[in-house]
């Protein structure tokens, strides 16, 4: 399978977003913790692939205020079955929202029956997103309310958070 991938300039820096020319499979700023980590193979540069041109609209409306949905893109994150399940909550999560660690990791364990899911974990499945922003992990935050663990760093998750109206808890 052959991957392709394009620069989108967002407010908030470069991204590269990665297809395979059917799904969208990455989008990664260009310093982001485990930037590229479910590539299979070395992307080769070419904008006109139908689902970059699909995010790169996406991307447009959302940097615009507009809260286009995500279920309208091709998604394909790779990942284990337990990551694809907390990826699964984040889409759920809606615009201007959040959602605690802790609260993802009580919703899945209840959803495998058991008596509870460690926050951590969900942490390090929320951190190897592959598909930033639109598979919103800025919207998880640490279980006081504090702004913690975004590959993108710190910065770009209060601009996103911000960006999507979210206003920070008094405290």
């Amino acid at each position: 399978m052959i991957l392709y991938q394009s620069v989108y300039n967002s407010p908030i820096g470069k991204l590269t977003v990665v297809s395979d020319d059917q799904s969208l499979t990455g989008i990664w700023f260009e310093d982001q913790k485990y930037f590229g980590s479910t590539l299979t193979e070395k992307p080769v540069r070419k904008d006109d692939v139908k689902a970059i041109v699909q995010v790169s609209s996406w991307l447009d409306r959302y940097f615009a205020g507009a809260n286009p949905d995500p279920h309208e893109l091709p998604l394909a994150p790779q990942g284990t079955p337990f990551r694809q399940a907390v990826w699964k909550i984040l889409l759920e999560i809606p615009y201007g929202g959040t959602m605690t660690y802790g609260e993802i990791a009580s919703r899945i364990a209840g959803d495998r029956g058991m008596q509870r899911m460690s926050a951590r974990a969900v942490g390090g499945a929320v951190g190897h997103n592959p598909i930033s922003i639109v598979i919103p992990c800025h919207r998880v935050i640490g279980w006081d309310g504090r702004l913690t663990g975004f590959g993108g760093g710190l910065s770009r998750k209060e601009w996103l958070l911000e960006h999507e109206g979210w206003v920070r808890p008094a405290g």
